[in-house]
């Protein structure tokens, strides 16, 4: 054998004579593995994958005969050989690597095309722990990495949507590998990688409870190539990370046209919110424009509530994104409709609902399965320059046991379940969040403000606005409650709701002004309670 001289310029062409596949997923394998040994590819393969090409009549060598070692453990340990790891790590014009090479018989693979065991699959169909531990793959990542680390010489496949573009590239070069698309696919086979480590991690730290630790990761694999993020200038994608949690990215999309970032995101935001609400109570919509709620509202049926939802704000609800705790009926289907609607999420939909949808061509229909819970623990994460903010998910409830009357006016019970449905509400409104409420049903609005008091003024407003539009005698904020995400640092805020006609307030309390803001509820005869949690939403 041919020893090359050391350091040489690596070639731009490397011709492939030897290829090893090792496939969980068999999708287009035999068509792929037939196209490479028409070339004259020699295969090599594994378990698996080998007895489908011989069942499908191509020839190919087992993995054991270059190793001389047959699999064992089930499967275990097959590929982890120096045969297999030599003939991917070796570098070609490296002298002592290619004597080495001719000295331990270890002959070239230009060619790897292997994609892991599915443990993302087994993850998200909820396997038990000893099947999810056993789809943990070993052997394939250490050939990925392997290979993608000698791209100079070695070719790497990792996924099936990569095999035309391999076979194109063979055809254009006479059979030979282009440098510029090992390189691609290198980076693409450790993106791989990196994704498939870090959902084992991240199943780890769900199954075991795991805070963030020294070192966090997040992957994905992309669902879908969007058309842009927020803006047309910017370039975007919609991964899926393995999470077992029913919404926009578990869900069935029926009809309608492909969801963009922005509807993914507010869809993801109306489905959050509206699972605060146990469907074995009561019916609950939420209706979502940039990722605020403009509207949400409990009821005996799914079309009461959204008719109490529209009338918060029926002037930003157009265009907007509805939710619901329960399967769509026909009922619902027809008011939903009635207005421009982007997207409906639901649980589930009834085939009458389903073909009243239907009228809309546009509206997207997606359907779950279930809904999430929005007490389960979780993590968010969010970019800055230079690193990554990981915190839990904000999977904080408080019922009437965990409020504390502070004023001398204690609320009414009807006043008190308005305020526990109005808090609820805030914990998903932009910080700072004011919400009032009346009669299980959002009547004004305050989101995202620098000032509380902007905020609960901005409600105030709105609220006036939906009374004129329906011809009310008076804003629905009369005789309402209020709810605030964090505490009151003045009062004002909290004058600025009893002007408004808030007769309760429901706030986590905690300033330095606790005392003079309770003092200005009592002056006016308001009930307060503090719940201790805050609810910021940035």
């Amino acid at each position: 054998m041919a020893v090359a001289a050391k350091n040489l310029p690596v070639p731009d062409l490397v011709p492939v004579r030897r290829a090893l596949l090792s496939v969980s997923d068999k999708a287009g394998l035999t068509e792929f593995a037939a196209a490479l040994a028409s070339r004259g590819v020699e295969l090599v393969s594994t378990g698996g994958t080998f007895r489908a090409l011989q069942e499908a009549g191509i020839p190919a060598r087992d993995v054991s005969e270059l190793t001389g070692f047959p699999e064992i453990m089930d499967g275990r340990v097959k590929t982890l050989h120096p045969a297999v790891h030599g003939a991917l790590l070796g570098v070609r014009n490296d002298t002592a690597h290619m004597e080495a090479m001719e000295r331990h018989a270890i002959h070239p693979i230009d060619l790897v095309v292997v994609n892991l065991y599915p443990f993302e699959k087994v993850r998200a169909k909820g396997g038990d722990y000893a099947e999810t531990v056993e789809n943990i793959d070993i052997g394939g990542p250490a050939m990925v990495r392997a290979a993608a680390k000698n791209h100079a010489w070695v070719a790497i496949v990792t996924d099936p949507e990569d095999y035309g573009e391999t076979l194109n590239a063979l055809s254009e070069n006479s059979g030979a590998f282009p440098l510029a698309l090992r390189k691609q696919l290198a980076a693409r086979a450790y993106a791989r990688t990196a994704a498939y480590d870090a959902g084992i991690a991240g199943w780890f730290a769900e199954t075991l409870g795991l805070p963030a630790g020294r070192n966090v990761s997040f992957g994905g694999s992309l669902a879908q190539s969007l058309r842009y993020g927020e803006n047309p200038h910017q370039q975007a994608g919609f991964y899926l990370t393995g999470e077992r949690r029913p919404g926009v990215a578990s869900a069935r999309q029926l009809q309608g046209k492909q969801l963009s970032y922005n509807n993914i995101n507010d869809t993801d935001a109306a489905f959050e919110l509206v699972a605060e609400f146990d469907p074995a109570g009561r019916a609950a919509i939420a209706i979502i424009k940039h990722a605020n709620p403009c509207g949400v509202a409990t009821g005996e049926s799914l079309v009461s509530a959204y008719e109490k939802a529209l009338a918060c704000d029926p002037v930003s609800a157009f265009g907007g994104i509805v939710a619901m705790n329960r399967p769509l009926d026909a009922q619902a289907a027809r008011a939903i409709t009635g207005i421009f609607t982007e997207v409906i999420i639901a649980p589930d939909a009834c085939d009458e609902a389903i073909a009243i949808v239907a009228s809309k061509p546009n509206l997207r229909l997606l359907l779950t399965g279930g809904l999430p819970d929005p007490r389960a623990p979780g993590r968010t994460v969010r970019s800055v320059s230079g690193g990554l903010l990981v915190q839990d998910r904000d999977n904080g409830q408080v019922g009437e046991t965990e409020c504390r009357v502070v004023t001398k006016r204690a609320p009414t019970p009807g006043e008190f379940a308005d305020m526990l449905f109005a808090f609820r509400v805030a914990k998903h409104v932009k910080s700072n969040a004011i919400v009032y409420a009346r009669d299980g049903a959002t009547v004004g609005i305050g989101a995202g403000q620098m000032s509380r008091v902007d905020s609960a003024r901005i409600g105030a407003w709105k609220a006036g606005d939906a009374a004129r539009a329906q011809e009310l005698a008076e804003p629905l904020t009369r005789g309402a409650v209020v709810a605030s995400d964090a505490f009151f640092p003045f009062a004002d805020g909290l004058v600025s709701a009893v002007e408004a006609g808030a007769t309760a307030v429901i706030q986590p309390g905690g300033s330095m002004r606790d005392a003079e803001v309770i003092a200005a509820a009592n002056e006016r005869g308001i009930a307060m309670v503090f719940t201790g949690m805050r609810h910021f939403r940035h």
